[in-house]
């Protein structure tokens, strides 16, 4: 017998350090991992001690004799990496943490993302080191709360670790607390040895096409939040009315949209979504949802693990065209002649057995469309036709490059949806590089825009470092090592000192009218969400205002 990964993977890899036969892979250290879907265990060397079940924040490991039939594919999954990924195993040793000063070193974050919290959990592994995390919202968690789909609660797993850092002495929540409204960089600097920006990727990416400000044409950033109860975007006008919906892209983000429009609204309601989304999906009219994608099949951005699990959805069908599966030249010569990657393979794999599916009347669709770009949005003051054009790929290109042709359709559309990346911002007090939409880094360290020179004192990671790609597990990464240099700096006594205590940081920002939330604050608002969702069997029901949330946070 042999355990299995299974669809909620995060690529948290924390399982990888507790595995004895080193059998789980890609491991953190290995160039795969900042490109991998998910982490696969080898069935040929585990040998089924269930250390990393323990250790999986997300239930995502299981025997492979306890698999649920819906999750029995993982099996050939799990299997399919190794074949063209040759590892040893081995015990994997563990890593000695380097001895620092003995001294106090105080951090400020800024974010309570992925990225942040992964960054303070190696750093409040050091009783010397304490950190204050600062953030905007009365909530912690960033898009693990307001990103993650509803429907995937396991995922959300990921929670009780961050729960545990903030639950560390020498951690200290500043919520509801706006750097550079309540607190300026220059103030945070003169009161902390170092600081880290971890404040994400907060808007969208644009396509740049006439029509896509019209209402009802919406990113999907903002659509996320808003049936995930963001009180930024609670009051978005959301207009279901219609049958249709186009979704521009095939990432993650798009086959979340996609799917949570054609769910049935009593499956949702068992989970966190906002209420309000709940209340406009009972109404909505969409019957179907056209996904576009720009590339062919073997460049399609979703992961299999999400694309498998449409097919779970009740009363939905996936209509893939098999006529548009058509492969690059690269990736058709790899096929041909056995060498290609083992995830691309079975992504062309699971849309051929998709395509074979038999459709059932009365079902809502999903429909993909590969090879196929929005050229123009139009209508009559509102989103109601999205010109596509088809294309094709530029024969002998290694990297899949596509030109349009002349062959362009209409598809009717109540609501438009781009699901084609979220985007950096800059950051007051910072460098910022447009074109990469990041702070100016190496391994974190914030450089100058001029010469490129470290500023000492000053970080960054997770999406605002390296730009919006990769997920949990690639922010456990980033953090990790962000933290790491900043404690490099550390000991090589290359970090500022303060100028004053941060002991007025309370007293600071309360007099500029922030409402601060603590640890207890935070408590009680999720004890308030919790109880809730109790009587219905919910995880949680979302505050989604601002004021309510604070009141949750100061009521016993």
């Amino acid at each position: 017998m042999a355990h299995v990964i299974t669809r909620p993977c995060c690529n948290d890899s924390s399982c990888v350090s507790v595995c004895p036969v080193n059998c789980i892979h890609p491991t953190p250290d290995e160039p795969e991992f900042l490109t991998a879907e998910m982490l696969y265990i080898d069935p040929e060397t585990c040998i089924d001690c269930g250390a990393c079940i323990d250790e999986c924040p997300v239930e995502a490991i299981v025997p492979d004799d306890q698999l649920e039939e819906r999750d029995e594919p993982y099996l050939q999954i799990n299997a399919d990496y190794y074949t063209d990924h040759d590892v040893e195993g081995g015990l994997v040793p563990p890593k000695k943490a380097p001895q620092l000063p003995d001294r106090p070193l105080h951090v400020a974050i800024v974010g309570a993302g992925p990225a942040a919290f992964y960054a303070a959990e190696e750093l409040v592994r050091r009783p010397q080191v304490a950190v204050d995390m600062f953030d905007r919202l009365p909530t912690p968690y960033g898009l693990v709360r307001a990103g993650v789909a509803p429907d995937h609660a396991a995922t959300k797993g990921v929670e009780s670790t961050f729960a545990s850092v903030a639950a560390k002495k020498n951690f200290t929540y500043f919520l509801n607390v706006e750097v550079g409204k309540h607190i300026s960089q220059d103030e945070l600097a003169d009161r902390y040895n170092a600081v880290v920006y971890a404040s994400g990727a907060p808007t969208d990416k644009r396509l740049g096409i006439e029509g896509e400000d019209l209402p009802g044409s919406l990113p999907a950033t903002e659509f996320v939040a808003w049936y995930n109860g963001h009180p930024d975007h609670a009051d978005l006008a959301v207009d279901l009315s219609g049958e249709r919906a186009v979704v521009v892209g095939n990432g993650n983000v798009a086959l979340d949209v996609a799917r949570i429009l054609v769910s049935d609204p009593d499956e949702l309601a068992t989970t966190d979504i906002a209420d309000h989304a709940l209340e406009a999906l009972r109404d909505s009219s969409i019957t179907e949802v056209v996904l576009l994608g720009r590339r062919g099949i073997a460049q399609a951005a979703y992961t299999n693990s999400e694309f498998l699990a449409l097919g779970d959805v009740e009363g939905v069908d996936v209509i893939v065209d098999p006529d548009e599966l058509t492969l690059d030249p690269a990736s058709q010569a790899a096929q041909d002649d056995g060498t290609l990657d083992s995830t691309i393979a079975t992504k062309i794999r699971l849309a051929r057995e998709f395509a074979e599916r038999p459709t059932t009347p009365g079902n809502k669709r999903i429909v993909f469309r590969f090879l196929t770009s929005p050229v123009s949005i139009a209508g009559d003051g509102k989103a109601e036709t999205v010109r596509c054009v088809r294309n094709v790929y530029v024969d002998g290109s290694a990297r899949a490059s596509i030109t349009p042709t002349e062959e362009t359709f209409d598809v009717d559309a109540s609501i438009v949806l781009r699901a084609i990346g979220y985007r950096g911002v800059p950051i007051t007090d910072l460098p910022f590089d447009e074109s990469a939409a990041v702070v100016p880094n190496t391994a974190g360290r914030v450089l100058t825009a001029a010469d490129g020179d470290v500023i000492p004192g000053l970080y960054v990671a997770g999406w605002i470092k390296r730009g919006a790609t990769g997920g949990i597990g690639r922010n456990r990464m980033c953090g990790h090592e962000t933290a790491g240099s900043l404690l490099a700096d550390f000991i090589a006594d290359a970090l500022p000192e303060p100028k004053t205590s941060r002991d007025d940081v309370p007293a600071l920002v309360a007099d500029r009218g922030a409402a601060r939330i603590d640890l207890a604050g935070w408590k009680r608002i999720d004890q308030a969400e919790r109880g809730a969702g109790k009587p219905t069997g919910r995880r949680r029901v979302k505050l989604v205002d601002i004021g309510a949330l604070e009141n949750a946070a100061t009521e016993d």
